[in-house]
Formats: C-alpha cells, structure tokens, sequence
C-alpha cells in the first residue's frame, strides 16, 4: 500500500472526496454528536459494539481501506486495551471467576466493564476522526460563520487550527527523519529512545507555538474577524445531509435500543 502524501494544510490521510464530503458539514458534526452521546451515557458492551459496527460500515463510504484506518489508530486500540485492563483489575468483583492468580482477581461483571470501557472509548473516538478526514476545514468554517452564525474570531481560529495538523504531522514525520539521520533515535537502549520522543514532542510543541503565534499575528494584520464579511460560497444543505442525520440518529438510538433490550444499559449517573 502506498504512503499517504502530505500537502500543507490538508488532514492527514483526508478523503475529501468521498461520499460523506458531499454533506454539509454541520449535518456530519451533528451525526457525529449524536453518535458519541449515545455512549457518553450508558457504560455498556453492548450500546459501544453496536455503534462502533455502524462506525466500521461506514469504512467504503470514506474510502479508507481497514489495513488503513488500523494503521492510523493503533495507539487509540492500544489506549482502549489498557483502558480495558485497568478497568477490569479494577472494577467490582461479582459474578463469576474467570482468572484468580495471585493479585490478580477477574469475574465475568469486570471483565464486561473493561470491555464495555474500551469498546466505548474507540466508538468516540472514531466519530472525530471520521469528521477529520471527510471535512474540508474551509467548508466547516464556512457553515459555522453562516449557519451557526459563531463569532468570526473563534471560526477563523478553528480554521487556523484544522490546517496545522497536517504540517505537524508532517513536521513530526521530518524530525523523526533527522533524528534518525544522526543516529540518535537508536542511541541508550529503550530509556534513550523514550528520552529521544519527549525531546521531539517538546521540539514539535515549541514550534507548534511559533507557527501559532506568527499565523495569529498575521491574521490580526489583516483584519480577519474585524467587520463584516462577504462569502465565496454559500453553505447549503441537501438531500445528503438529511441521510447523514437519520444514519446518525438512527444509529444512536439503536445502540440505546439494544443495550435496553440485552439489559445491559448502565445510565452513567446512575
């Protein structure tokens, strides 16, 4: 598979011209949101499995092969995996036991917990990146200007920030690069590579801020959010945008609906 070529201010790994692209993407965020509420409240296997599949089948409609959305998001699997791990360690032990060796104490209620916490955390993280890659920034922040009607300031900021990831992804692919041109990214075993990361991370955080700070100096010089603007194009809605919402809307409710059903549904304040 080939490597994804990076442009200066493009998403990294963006498919903006897949099927979702053609919705506005008000209607993509609202989808979105309703997506990720449906797990935000209730903490359950079943609620987390039955939106993250109707995530996955969303996968040929983006264009993103699963080899390539697995690349992409394996330190979120990892994440979820330890998630999961704690939260089982962790959790109440009732039920049945399903491994007791030494500390270690898991029954069938903890290791649903843990499961239910790491399926959960993938199903709300995927709605973002899915948003990411299907958006063009200039068309969200053309919605939430005319649409939302939101503060010029704070659209052209989003903006602003949504055309930085891909250079800092790329940034951090350069310095990575040079790094390793000099050999220091295999020098003093695991301890010196994990000391070499935290010193590309703070290099790529310090010119994230310099980058910042001269586009947000060069914006106020000339006058973005100072008065009325005029639009190059008009958002809009269509017929698109009226399935996004029923997909997600849909898919939220049946989640609820599941996790009801299978009497798993686990309120969060409750």
């Amino acid at each position: 598979m080939s490597a994804v070529t990076l442009r200066p201010g493009t998403v990294a790994g963006s498919t903006r011209d897949s099927a979702l692209s053609a919705a506005n993407p008000l209607s993509t965020l609202a989808a979105a949101v309703a997506v990720t509420a449906a797990v935000l409240l209730t903490v359950d296997w079943v609620s987390a499995t039955v939106v993250l599949a109707g995530e996955l089948l969303l996968l040929p409609l983006l264009r993103i092969h699963p080899w390539t959305l697995l690349k992409r998001i394996w330190p979120l699997i990892i994440a979820a995996a330890i998630g999961a791990y704690g939260t089982a360690l962790l959790a109440e032990k009732t039920g049945s036991v399903v491994l007791h060796a030494g500390p270690l104490l898991f029954t069938t209620d903890s290791v649903a917990a843990g499961i239910a916490i790491g399926l959960r955390g993938l199903a709300i993280a995927l709605p973002g990146i899915f948003l990411l890659v299907s958006t063009d920034p200039t068309d969200l922040a053309d919605a939430l200007a005319q649409r939302l009607h939101l503060p010029a300031r704070f659209v052209l900021g989003a903006l602003a920030a949504m055309r930085l990831v891909g250079l800092l992804v790329e940034e951090w692919r350069t310095l990575g690069l040079a790094r390793h041109a000099r050999g220091a990214d295999t020098a003093g075993g695991p301890l010196g590579r994990f000391r070499n990361l935290l010193g590309q991370g703070l290099a790529l955080l310090v010119q994230a801020i310099r980058r910042a700070t001269r586009l947000a100096v060069a914006m106020e010089a000339r006058g973005f959010g100072g008065g009325p603007r005029t639009w190059a194009r008009t958002s809009t809605f269509s017929r698109v945008d009226v399935w996004v919402l029923l997909y997600g809307v849909g898919l939220a409710a049946a989640a609820v609906a599941a996790a009801v059903v299978a009497g798993t549904y686990n309120f969060i304040l409750t």
